[in-house]
Formats: C-alpha cells, structure tokens, sequence
C-alpha cells in the first residue's frame, strides 16, 4: 500500500468507525462482540483497500461487517452456555428508565438477520436494494425481514408499556 493509500485508509477509519461501532452494536447487542467485528472489517478492508472503489467504500465496509457479525454466530464458542449475574428472563429488567436503552433491548431480542435488516434500512438510512445488497440476499427478504422484525418490536415494546403501566 503507498503512503497515499494509507493515510487515505486511515483517514476513512477515524471518519467511520464510530458509526461502524453503532451499527455493529445495535446488530449484535453486545459492545465487545461490536468491537471484534468492527476491527476483523477494517483489517479485511485494509487488505482490500487499493481494489476499492471510493464511491461505495461504505457499503462494502457494511457488507463485510455484517458477514463478520454473522460468522461471529457460526463459531462454536458462540453457542457453549454462558453465565450471567441474572437468569436470561430477569436481565434487563431495570433497563425501562432510558428509552433508547429499552429500544435497544427490545432490539436484541430480533434474530441476527431482522435486526441487521432493520438496522441497516432505518438506523443508517439505506434503502431495500442496498440493504439487499449488504446483506447479500433478494429485496423479498429486505422486506420481509423489516416487516417481521418491526411486529416483533411493536409486540414487545407494547408488552412492555403495559408492564410499565400496570407498575404505577
């Protein structure tokens, strides 16, 4: 790589890792799992970096992220039992004070697929055909995927107002 390329590189990184970061968590739920993913993409990125058109580095920055974020799920530690301070149905429980942090929440309950879908087509703004192309499947699964994955969050997020109001 020529020292143009590579300041270029990391110029793109200090501008996108955060949203990167973001994106990654709100898919996976989980900051460390966000953080593996995030840094396996940039070094495949950095690899890729001179094949790279510039016009559509991001949504290739994307697609590599979610395919990292889903081999993360295909990896046999991922699926071994966990620990946790509180049983599954009990943790975040307290979490109702903040409402991105409940959205969140409601988030990670979705299968991998529906929140990178919803993830994708409304917390970075990407229309049904790059988020078919990101996600490498047909437009028909975009859509179906954001359609299930949003009454999935409605019915939690309605369960839990009710919870919340039968409290007070």
């Amino acid at each position: 790589m020529t020292p143009e390329s590579e300041i270029e590189f990391c110029e793109y990184v200090e501008d996108s890792r955060d949203a990167l970061l973001r994106t990654a968590f709100l898919t996976c739920g989980d900051w460390h799992r966000a953080e593996d993913a995030v840094q396996t993409s940039l070094i495949k990125l950095y690899g890729a970096w001179n094949r790279t058109r510039r016009e559509t580095v991001d949504a290739y920055t994307r697609r590599i992220l979610a395919n990292a974020l889903i081999d993360q799920t295909r990896r046999g530690w991922f699926r071994r039992e966990r620990s946790y301070a509180d049983p599954p149905e009990l943790a975040g429980d307290g979490i109702a004070e903040d409402g991105r942090a409940e959205a969140a929440a409601i988030l990670a309950r979705l299968p991998l697929r529906q929140r990178a879908t919803l993830v994708l087509r409304f917390w970075e703004d990407r229309s049904v055909e790059e988020t078919a192309r990101i996600l490498r499947c047909t437009t028909g699964t975009v859509k179906s995927n954001t359609s299930r994955g949003l009454q999935t969050l409605r019915e939690h997020y309605a369960a839990s107002s009710l919870a919340g109001q039968g409290s007070k």
